[in-house]
Formats: structure tokens, sequence, C-alpha cells
């Protein structure tokens, strides 16, 4: 029989879940972490000033743009909807020797009710906003993200490319499988996404695999995003007040999503 540990669809059930083997769906995560860090740290420098600046990864899972920030120098505050991301970012933190500014677990939709610090900027990449399924929790976080930054400070946001994306309403699609690592450290991961009959929604389930005696240990989990096109995350940050807004594409900016900037008025 395979062991299978599942979540519930919210994505604190979700990240919780993934949070121990979260690093395995990356070929080698300690590389990403500092390669997207030092993008992420471009970006910085060029649209808002070199720093050091003081950071807030609002949606800072295990800890991948955090740490790769603050070992750059940044004062990186990190936080998460789930506290088991959080509890692994700070574990790997004191493992790489990097120190964050804080940590905390905290709500993207209540974010600026929960932190009292404001910062110069404030983050939230790895497709974490699409989890905000209707527009009144995307406009609250929309406030919130504009409400913890100073004034002039920068907002950077990653989602998927769902411009790109082609729904299949109704129907259950399997992401390409992706065999990871060599011997004891092989493993598997792919997703199955369920899109909903209006295709503006989709159920995700991440699988990892790995060996396990003569079979396969299987973890998996499920959550749901909504398919956020770019223009509708662009309406939702401008009535939240924020402008200067620019998406800049992964062909041209290197990140492996699609990221916008846009600024909170002096």
């Amino acid at each position: 029989m395979i062991p299978r540990h599942t979540s519930r669809v919210d994505p604190t059930g979700f990240y919780d879940t993934l949070a121990p083997g979260y690093h395995l769906i990356f070929l080698d995560w300690a590389a990403s972490r500092a390669r997207q860090g030092k993008i992420l740290d471009g970006l910085i420098r060029d649209t808002h000033g070199a720093g050091p600046n003081d950071v807030l990864d609002a949606s800072c899972g295990i800890g991948t743009q955090a740490l790769g920030l603050a070992e750059l120098g940044h004062r990186v505050f990190a936080s998460d909807i789930s506290p088991a991301s959080v509890a692994r970012a700070e574990r790997e933190a004191t493992a790489a020797g990097v120190k964050l500014a804080g940590l905390s677990v905290a709500d993207l939709r209540t974010l600026s009710d929960q932190l009292t610090q404001r910062f110069d900027v404030v983050m939230s990449c790895d497709n974490a906003l699409p989890h905000l399924l209707e527009d009144a929790e995307l406009a609250a976080a929309a406030h919130h993200l504009h409400a913890v930054l100073r004034p002039g400070g920068l907002l950077i946001a990653t989602i998927r490319d769902y411009d790109a994306t082609e729904p299949k309403p109704g129907q259950a699609v399997p992401t390409e499988m992706r065999v990871l690592g060599d011997g004891e450290a092989r493993r598997i991961s792919f997703q199955v996404w369920t899109w909903s009959a209006d295709g503006r929604s989709y159920e995700v389930e991440q699988f990892i695999l790995q060996p396990q005696g003569e079979g396969w240990l299987t973890t998996s989990a499920r959550t749901r995003y909504r398919a956020l096109k770019r223009e509708e995350l662009s309406r939702a940050l401008t009535a939240a007040g924020f402008r200067e807004m620019r998406w800049h594409m992964p062909a041209e900016g290197g990140f492996y999503q699609p990221l916008v900037t846009a600024r909170r008025p002096h």
C-alpha cells in the first residue's frame, strides 16, 4: 500500500503539508534561492535603490526569495499564511547562517492589521495571489500590501502566465512529470490540474514521489487557484492606490514567472 498524505484544499493546509519536502520540487533549491535572490536584488536596485532595504516577503513559503535577498544584505522580514512553512523558513535561515529581521504567520488579506512595521519593499511571489479566488479577497490583499509600504515603497508580485494558459473546463490535466536527482535523492514531481466548469479556476494536486524500499512514498496536497490574468491583477492594484505599474516578462527580466512592479505614491 502506498502511503498518501493529503491536505485540505485551502492554501494553509496545502503548504503545511508540502513544507517538509517543498525543496524536492526544485532540482537544486539552494541554487534556485541564490538565483532568484540575485534577480530580485537587481530589480530592487534598479527601481528603488541599492539599500540595504527593509523588505517584507509576505508569502515567504520556506524562504526561497526571503533568504536569497537576506544573503545579499537586505533586512528581510518574512511572513506566510502557513505556520509550517514559516517554521521551515526559520530553520533554513539558521542552517544557512542567514539573519532574517523577523518571521510571522500572517494572511495577505489582513496583513497590515497583523504587522505594525512599514517597509521599503513588499513581495508576494510564486503565484500566491491567485489563491484569492474572489475579487473581494484580491482587493483586500492589494489594499494591505499597499498599506504595509512606506510612501514611495515598491511592490513586487509574480503569478503564473495565465494569459498564455488555455483553460480546459471540466477536465483534469496532468502536468509534465519531472524526474529529479540521482540515487537515493531521486524523486518524481508532477501536478494534476482539474478545471472548474467555467474555466476560471482550477484545483491543483501536487504529487511528490520518493523511493522507499521496493516502492514509493507518495506525498500529495491539494489547493485551488484562480486563473488570474495580468489585467485583473493590474486593475486590483490600481484600485488599491498603486501607481507606476509595469509588467516584466521572463524573457526580459529573467524571473521564471511574469512579475509586476508598482509603487505606493509619496
